[in-house]
């Protein structure tokens, strides 16, 4: 029988025990090799932390800087399995810089771990953290107020950690999120396998018994219409040709009637070839698949194959929550990439900024790196699209420097709006940024702006510029 797969996420602040708690999970499940104890043995040493004792997070820590600065900096992922599940972890930092990094181990994983420090109680990242992983879909939460050891495992310091996360951040966050409250000490390994006897008082389930027994949302993507982006259009010869991805959502089988997006051409599937090239009579959500079509159609790279049923919409408008790795300003020229389909965008307007620690929206007229904000954006064709709720793939993007190609955020659409007429040529990521200039009556123009237009104008007509 195959084992069900679960992602799970550790954020919260700076030094809340991350790193410990799955080198202590990962220790006390048997998950290491007896040359990975050696080694952490010899590293608890010479770069420890705990005197004495194992440095459990020197088992995920493995960049030299994150050891020597004791912090986790980049997304480390690691393994196990138990009797009912595997496991895959995504370990991400707790430093604001590095915001990024937990978004990315957050965007797939099934369950969060948000530990707080016993200590400290709820700090700014908690908040953050909170938000983001919620924002990106996660609504199974485990709630592990950490270092319960250094406050002699208080129930009443416990309880009151649980009342203020409960009232300021889970009654903000929403009621669709299923919040699990555990004390743990990662570094003791009080109840993180086994329950212990230093909080005997609490009558949950250990960790570890949560990950195997909180049931996740799986069915759904298969429920849903058949989806499926194309990656890449496989024509060895004249006599084959194949459109390969990966389902996003739904089922399709030999024979089924199914739409082209956004060219709105139908035909049937003729045949289905899985990736180790037999052929298959169905295919499922998840499956990477090769398809072929009765009729010769004109299918790219980005284009979507999708039943007829589809809850798919074109257009080249939608509202979307952003999270800013680097600073945005609205009107500017940016590429944005979305399932497979990459193309020019602009941000049209900020509808607010949210506050990470009030959760009130702010107005704001542009974004700094890790702001959160809900905008507007138009892209320069119409592609086919869905709200990130309902479907992950056709929901999420991220925007990306059109020069250096530096990641400069990450969207999820939260409502897609109806397509502006923009008056723009087919866009060209090759292309300069003149080609997308367009006439502003109630801009005033300098004389070199004429004069540089007039010059592209006569000059590179087919980049499409506008006289101004």
């Amino acid at each position: 029988m195959t084992q069900e797969i679960c992602r799970f996420i550790t954020c919260g602040s700076v030094d809340d025990g991350k790193s410990t708690l799955i080198g202590r999970l990962l220790y006390d499940t048997k998950a290491i090799f007896d040359d990975q104890l050696s080694a952490l043995k010899k590293d608890s040493k010479a770069l420890g932390t705990q005197g004495e004792n194992l440095d459990f997070a020197l088992l995920v820590d493995g960049l030299s800087s994150e050891r020597e600065q004791g912090i986790t900096i980049d997304v480390a992922y690691r393994f196990f399995n138990t009797k009912k599940r595997k496991f895959i972890i995504a370990d991400t930092p707790g430093h604001e810089q590095y915001t990024r990094n937990m978004a990315t181990g957050a965007s797939t994983s099934d369950i969060a771990i948000l530990l707080i420090d016993a200590c400290k109680g709820l700090l700014t990242q908690t908040r953050r953290h909170s938000y983001i992983v919620h924002l990106l879909g996660v609504q199974h939460f485990i709630i592990a107020v950490n270092k319960m050891d250094r406050i002699a495992y208080s129930k009443s310091a416990f309880e009151a950690i649980c009342y203020a996360y409960r009232t300021s951040i889970l009654e903000q966050l929403g009621d669709d999120i299923q919040a699990h409250f555990i004390p743990i000490s990662a570094l003791k390994g009080d109840n993180i396998v086994h329950k212990s006897e230093n909080l005997a008082w609490y009558k949950g389930e250990s960790l570890l018994t949560l990950l195997e027994n909180i049931e996740l949302d799986s069915s759904s993507k298969a429920q849903d219409s058949f989806i499926l982006p194309v990656q890449y259009v496989n024509r060895p010869n004249s006599d084959f040709r194949a459109f390969c991805g990966q389902v996003a959502s739904g089922k399709c089988k030999l024979g089924d009637e199914i739409v082209i997006l956004p060219s709105m051409q139908h035909t049937k599937i003729a045949k289905i070839i899985t990736q180790d090239c037999t052929s298959a009579k169905e295919a499922f959500s998840g499956m990477s698949i090769s398809v072929c079509l009765e009729n010769e159609c004109d299918v790219s790279r980005g284009d979507c194959i999708a039943s007829t049923n589809h809850a798919l919409r074109v257009t080249n408008t939608f509202s979307a929550m952003i999270i800013a790795f680097a600073p945005l300003e609205p009107q500017t020229h940016y590429l944005i990439k979305l399932a497979h389909n990459l193309c020019g965008a602009q941000i049209l307007s900020i509808d607010y900024k949210k506050d990470v620690n009030t959760f009130n929206n702010l107005s704001a007229t542009s974004l700094r790196v890790n702001d959160i904000a809900k905008c507007t954006l138009r892209v320069q064709k119409p592609i086919p699209v869905q709200c990130y709720a309902r479907n992950k793939t056709m929901g999420a993007f991220i925007i990306i420097d059109k020069y250096s190609n530096q990641t400069l955020g990450a969207g999820m659409i939260c409502e897609v709006l109806d397509s502006i007429d923009s008056h723009t040529p087919k866009y060209d990521s090759h292309a300069p940024e003149s080609s997308m200039i367009e006439s502003n009556p109630h801009k005033t123009y300098t004389a070199g702006e004429i004069a540089l237009n007039a010059f592209i104008r006569a000059n590179y007509p087919e980049w499409g510029c506008k006289e101004i």
